[in-house]
């Protein structure tokens, strides 16, 4: 099943959304040396892939899991030993929920003693959200049960108190209808662009926290140009389906669907 439906692009290849998020988010990525990308992330992958095609060989993707483009020798424990060094630039956290401090719930929804529903942990988020400077939150289903006033547990806090080390922390929040970046001072959420076919009073009805607005008007996250559709298509689509071969059949009719 489609996770995302198609969006006309004149005389260009209808564009899914899929390759919206994968613009959007390699946006954010020039310029950075090492990208990591963590377990069950194709569209994150994706990006990463595409920004370092657009580095030119400068930037480095590491996917968890993958056999062409993971350079840890040690396992995914190596990962948080990069991050420490300060050898990461960048790296993508989900949850079950998020709120608009942009805390992350990876552990149970409800009660924490009689939850409504429990989930296999944090995996070191909380470390990796404190180290590396560029943490991107992605969220597929945007919706009041997942972007929340308060998360029920926080598995990673968003912001810390001054006096607290902490060169990294959240820097854009995307969802499959908008992209929000992070206002570090104000310690919230700016909506940033809304999704083709999407409309900013859909996220303000579908978001449970507040947020702020940009003066003027919120613009159309942007859909890519044809240039960058055929890298997508083409080099990023052969790449990702080594990991991902479900993902690449279903998005881009390559491989096999299973």
């Amino acid at each position: 099943m489609r996770l995302l439906r198609r969006q006309p692009n004149n005389d260009m290849k209808d564009v899914v959304l899929e390759e919206i998020l994968i613009e959007a988010i390699a946006e954010n990525l020039d310029g950075l040396r090492h990208v990591a990308v963590g377990a069950s992330s194709p569209i994150p992958g994706a990006a990463a892939l595409l920004a370092r095609l657009r580095s030119k060989g400068r930037m480095r993707v590491s996917i968890l899991g993958s056999e062409d483009n993971n350079f840890f020798s040690d396992g995914g424990k190596e990962i948080f030993d990069v991050a420490g060094q300060g050898r990461m630039d960048a790296f993508f956290l989900s949850g079950a929920q998020i709120d608009g401090k942009a805390n992350v719930n990876l552990v149970s929804v409800g009660d924490y003693e009689q939850p409504k529903a429990r989930f296999p942990g944090s995996f070191g988020s909380g470390y990796l959200y404190f180290v590396v400077p560029r943490v991107i939150l992605f969220r597929l289903e945007h919706t009041p049960r997942t972007l929340v006033e308060k998360v029920d547990f926080i598995s990673a806090p968003g912001f810390s108190d001054d006096n607290v080390y902490r060169p990294g922390g959240p820097h854009k929040l995307i969802t499959d209808r908008c992209l929000f970046a992070v206002d570090k001072e104000r310690k919230c959420f700016r909506l940033e662009s809304v999704h083709p076919g999407h409309t900013v009073d859909e996220i303000h009805e579908q978001t449970g926290f507040k947020f702020d607005l940009p003066d003027g008007t919120v613009p159309e996250t942007r859909i890519p140009n044809s240039e960058t559709l055929h890298t997508i298509r083409g080099e990023v689509a052969s790449e990702i389906s080594e990991i991902y071969p479900a993902f690449a059949g279903r998005v881009f009719g390559i491989g096999n669907e299973s």
